[in-house]
């Protein structure tokens, strides 16, 4: 029986080698995307093994080996042009030292290993602003086991263990870090959040496989119809519902098969492509993007047999009633009870609003098992909206071709939103993305400051750590000056007596620092002194703020400018003309000056989020680009499906004088009436999800995404009119008087 249903499924002539084709097309790329978004996740457990190393300072480690012992100091917080870099100083105390991956021995005092990454940029840059924050020569590069990314910057600083001991937040660890330690403040920030990144990704895989799903699905009804009655002639000859079955199982499980190989091809085509996709805010590697055992049975047996499934409940109508289906029997009409699952899904989303989970874990089951069960939701009531919206229509329209396309919508409302359930959840997807994207950035939209506070460079201490310095050498205020495109100094000094504290400033704020107003009057930017005042006593949140307080006048503070000079100094506050080179060579000098303490700008400190912020545009555009054309595909597979199945009845029309171009309005209603309608409902939908998980996850309220966003939506719209209008001159193929003939 399995060699007649081999033979039967390859014996239609060009049709069924068509849709054996176009079935194993839509499986590959269904499993192609599927097999991407699991190597994601799996690259970035990847990326997070492979940094674990640069948390062996942790105070909180435990381990320990019987070897010399490593000095080991995280500089702390490093950038360039925006940039994060892991500086990491050491020092051997014997031949027997750990040595971290990625060198195959510790750099000794005056050179260093970089990433390649940096050495590239390192060799690219005027040394003046970078390689000379870097004191000693580069000796080499660090290997892959060490980096995050092909993009990361890295790098190992061989220094003099004595100097090195004595300096802050040095200590001497025996072994290098092979898992993250219990640790909060004192853990660098070096990995990628694997637990958030496998949330976002885990939405990308349920966003991206929705409509793929659906093309599959829509792609194994073509020429349904013919299927139907060839397999409900077979029962009327004397075939069992299980041989049926199984002939209708082998056909679909044939394509399956060879769609889910070719997916894997798909996947290795598409593995370099996913690799430059910055997820995590930077690229993966490509050999990161592998494949568990566990994972490649699953697809492998898994795919084919979701395909045998879907065969066995598509053929209920012919093993059940063979007659029938002969006779084209109407279905069942859909119930009011298929709101159901959307309903739920949305009253799922509503009840976390105001009642987050604490956990990633908790996070994920909430949100994403929301928006899957609204997606889900979606396409139930989809045949119940069509059916009620042809009813409506039905009653108020006199028109032969509205009337039939209507009454057809309403025997059979299943067929009519199958044809736009693809791109009913995209439109979902992309309301949903947009508006969440769109409000994340309007409510961190100024991480990147203002243009005028982008011009700045503060070099100074963090809170709590004691003065950079009793006095800065005039050499070194010399050599900041004559860096071209230097604007303006300002010295903010301690204030150790509390200094006119600002009232308007929160309680919990350091104390002020005391600037002299003829420095402040060369960073207008920070603020202004009162008239007549020779030192303002200004707020930490003064300098690096992302918005210019130029506005902002501080309190005078009781003190002469000649004995501020005398106080330690906390911190400098450079302005340049703006340019990424005077910005990295002042701070390249006060890195030199003053390797202890750390220099700031205002596109290091929004970095982060901001990498995270173009992680989730850079997955938003991934999913538009990949679910508005596969939702596209399968508008036109079912509309043609659709005019294949038909034939037949529309060419007895013809014969009976019905016009070519009346049964094209008729396919046109059939198909444009539900996606409308449910469209409308998807958009809608798609905002209330949206405004219900920001206000859960970010307490944000949702902001409009704007006109752009509406005009695109009405372009997708007109595209998919149009390719439903693009597949009309093939009914006139199709329906001539020989598709009328039985048989």
């Amino acid at each position: 029986m399995i060699t007649f249903a081999l033979r039967l499924a390859v014996s239609g002539g060009r049709q069924a080698v068509a849709r054996l084709l176009t079935i194993t097309a839509a499986t590959a790329v269904g499993v192609g995307l599927l097999l991407s978004t699991l190597a994601a996740v799996n690259a970035v457990g990847a990326t997070n093994d492979r940094v674990l190393w640069a948390n062996s300072g942790a105070k909180s480690r435990t381990e320990s080996a019987a070897v010399d012992p490593l000095w080991w100091r995280d500089h702390g917080p490093e950038f360039y042009n925006g940039k994060r870099l892991l500086f990491i100083e050491v020092a051997a105390t014997g031949p027997t030292s750990p040595v971290p991956p990625g060198l195959t021995k510790l750099p000794a005092a005056g050179e260093y290993y970089a990433s390649p990454a940096l050495a590239k940029l390192i060799r690219e840059t005027p040394a003046d602003q970078l390689a000379d924050r870097f004191p000693g020569r580069l000796a080499g590069e660090i290997g892959k086991a060490a980096l995050a990314s092909p993009d990361s910057l890295v790098l190992v600083d061989g220094q003099d263990r004595t100097a090195l001991a004595a300096r802050p937040g040095a200590r001497p660890i025996t072994t290098i870090a092979d898992r993250l330690p219990a640790c909060q403040a004192d853990c660098p920030e070096s990995g990628v959040r694997g637990d958030a990144m496998t949330l976002i990704l885990s939405v990308v895989a349920g966003a991206l496989l929705f409509p793929v799903v659906i093309f599959i699905g829509t792609a194994t009804r073509l020429s349904a119809a013919t299927r139907e009655q060839r397999y409900a002639a077979m029962r009327l000859v004397g075939a069992t519902p299980r041989q049926i079955t199984l002939i209708a199982a082998v056909e679909s499980t044939l394509a399956a098969v060879a769609g889910t190989v070719l997916g894997f091809a798909v996947f290795l085509l598409l593995r370099p492509l996913v690799a430059t996709v910055p997820f995590t805010g930077a690229r993966f590697f490509t050999e990161d993007l592998g494949l568990t055992t566990v994972q490649c049975a699953a697809v492998l047996l898994g795919v084919p047999l979701a395909a045998a499934a879907a065969a066995r409940l598509a053929l209920r109508r012919v093993t059940v009633s063979p007659l029938g289906v002969s006779r084209r029997t109407t279905p069942k009409p859909p119930s009011v009870w298929r709101v159901a699952p959307l309903l739920a899904g949305l009253a799922e989303l509503a009840w976390f609003v105001g009642r987050r989970p604490e956990t990633t874990n908790g996070q994920t089951a909430a949100y994403l098992t929301g928006f899957l069960v609204v997606m889900f939701g979606l396409v139930i009531a989809g045949p119940w909206l069509t059916m009620a919206v042809a009813r409506l229509v039905a009653a108020r329209t006199s028109r032969p071709a509205s009337l039939i396309a209507v009454r057809r919508l309403a025997d059979d409302p299943k067929a009519g939103f199958r044809s736009v359930a693809g791109l009913v959840l995209a439109l979902f997807v992309t309301t949903a993305t947009v508006a969440i994207i769109g409000t994340i950035d309007t409510n961190r939209g100024v991480l990147s400051g203002d243009p005028q506070t982008r011009v700045a460079v503060e070099h100074g201490v963090m809170s709590g750590e004691p003065p950079m310095t009793d006095a800065v050498p005039d050499r070194l205020l010399a050599d900041v000056r004559a860096v071209p495109g230097f604007r303006g100094l300002a010295v903010a000094h301690a204030n150790p007596d509390g200094l006119a504290h600002d009232p308007d400033a929160p309680p919990d704020w350091p104390e002020a620092s005391l600037v002299s107003c003829a420095d402040l009057a060369r960073a207008p930017v920070v603020g202004h002194c009162a008239p007549g005042a020779a030192v303002a006593a200004v707020e930490p949140f003064g300098f690096l703020s992302l918005t210019s307080q130029a506005a902002k006048e501080w309190p005078t503070a009781p003190i002469t400018a000649e004995a501020v000079d005398r106080l330690p100094v906390l911190s400098l506050y450079v302005t340049t003309d703006g340019t990424t080179a005077a910005k990295e060579r002042v701070r390249a000098l006060l890195s030199r000056a003053f390797p202890d303490q750390h220099a700031r700008m205002v596109q290091d400190w929004g970095s982060a989020q901001q990498q995270e912020l173009a992680g989730w545009r850079q997955l938003a555009d991934v999913v538009l680009l990949t679910t508005l054309p596969i939702a596209g595909c399968s508008l036109a597979v079912s509309v043609v499906a659709g005019l294949s199945d038909r034939r037949r009845p529309f060419a007895m029309l013809r014969l009976t004088g019905a016009p070519l171009r009346m049964l094209r309005v008729v396919i046109g209603l059939e198909s444009a009436l539900p996606l409308l309608v449910v469209s409308a409902l998807a958009i809608g939908t798609g905002f209330g999800a949206a405004a219900m998980f920001l206000k859960s996850q970010m307490d944000y309220d949702l902001v409009s995404p704007g006109g752009v966003f509406f005009g695109l939506v009405l372009l997708g719209l007109a595209s998919s009119l149009g390719i439903i209008a693009s597949t009309l001159p093939l009914l006139k193929r199709i329906t001539g008087p020989e598709a009328a003939r039985n048989g």
